[in-house]
């Protein structure tokens, strides 16, 4: 059995009269506490643990980790942060004792390869790019700081690939969704359609966001602000809603929507669709940034619109443009008149 602070094993142990006693283990270290969560006691232990963690594992990954984590470079959505933690636990068991100056060898290079395609082969391509990718943001960030030369895993190229290229809600997709979604999901489509956000962003996304011309928000990963001025046909939907809350998305029980229970909601209306093209809710972003080229936005435009960096509106267009048959029949149009007027 676990409590809840952070680093803290709590173990039951019963006595032959079914009475028990509890005992507070320090997890990192395996040390027993002394005292009761909250007393002075047992502050003064902890702190005794995790002073020999730090002296202990000093120089390592271990330590690499935990000053990574209380650095700015930390300063995260809620969301990336806790996923970044559940990757340094799986690296730290894996790596947590290896000195940081492991970073500079090609043997620990090869070893790390060796460990991420072990994972790859149990069928986690992408998990063990993501592992990968953890570990080498760690090299990074000691190289960056000047504690060691060079990071080898650098641009270490993946074993996943995904290419969603094709993955986007055309008109017949949307008026399938729309014939069976619950009305709190046919908001979900129409904000994500027609603004690019997020998912996340767009669950906690507060009615004080829209003045009813535009909607205005600092995006949680990013942390950019952007301002989207609001398509008639969204402008329409939001004013037609009824106000029951403070945020604009939430469940019929006038509760915000969990991310789980969100999910649950889309799956169930996409599945009851009969939409059988592999669609995620996440498509709507390239949706919408197709729909934007198509309608001729500029790059700059766009990421205004969709809060992307100049760079990643750009590699995202390269990906999704490369099949859409609007632009390429522009294209082909453009180049007729060109080749007329060489006549």
């Amino acid at each position: 059995m676990r409590v809840r602070l952070r680093g803290v094993n709590v173990v039951r142990r019963y006595r032959k009269d079914r009475s028990f006693a509890i005992y507070y283990y320090h997890r990192a270290t395996g040390t027993q506490l002394k005292g009761r969560p909250g007393t002075p006691e047992f502050i003064e232990s902890y702190a005794a643990a995790e002073r020999h963690l730090r002296e202990r594992a000093e120089g390592t990954i271990c330590d690499l980790i935990r000053r990574f984590e209380n650095s700015p470079a930390f300063d995260r959505a809620e969301t990336t942060k806790a996923e970044y933690r559940r990757k340094f636990r799986i690296i730290e068991r894996q790596w947590g004792g290896a000195p940081i100056s492991a970073f500079t060898s090609l043997e620990f290079k090869k070893d790390a390869l060796d460990w991420r395609d072990s994972i790859a082969m149990r069928g986690a391509k992408r998990e063990a790019d993501n592992l990968l990718g953890a570990l080498s943001r760690l090299g990074a960030w000691a190289a960056a700081r000047g504690e060691i030369a060079s990071n080898v895993l650098d641009k270490v190229e993946r074993v996943y690939r995904s290419d969603r290229a094709d993955k986007l809600w055309l008109p017949e997709h949307i008026q399938a969704f729309r014939r069976v979604a619950a009305p709190e999901m046919l908001t979900a489509l129409m904000l994500g359609m027609h603004t690019g956000q997020r998912q996340g962003d767009l669950r906690r996304l507060p009615w004080s966001a829209y003045d009813g011309e535009r909607i205005s928000l600092v995006q949680g990963k990013t942390k950019r602000p952007v301002s989207i001025k609001c398509t008639a046909a969204l402008r329409a939907h939001l004013d037609g809603l009824e106000r029951r809350g403070l945020l604009i998305l939430l469940t019929r029980t006038g509760r915000a929507f969990t991310k789980r229970y969100f999910n649950e909601w889309w799956d169930d209306a996409y599945k009851a669709s009969g939409i059988t093209a592999g669609l995620h809710f996440h498509d709507l972003r390239g949706t919408a940034v197709t729909m934007l080229a198509e309608a001729g936005c500029s790059v700059p435009e766009i990421a205004a619109i969709t809060g992307h960096s100049l760079k990643d509106a750009t590699a995202i267009l390269e990906v999704y443009l490369s099949r859409t048959r609007a632009l390429a029949d522009a294209g082909i149009v453009k180049l007729d008149a060109w080749l007329e007027g060489r006549r």
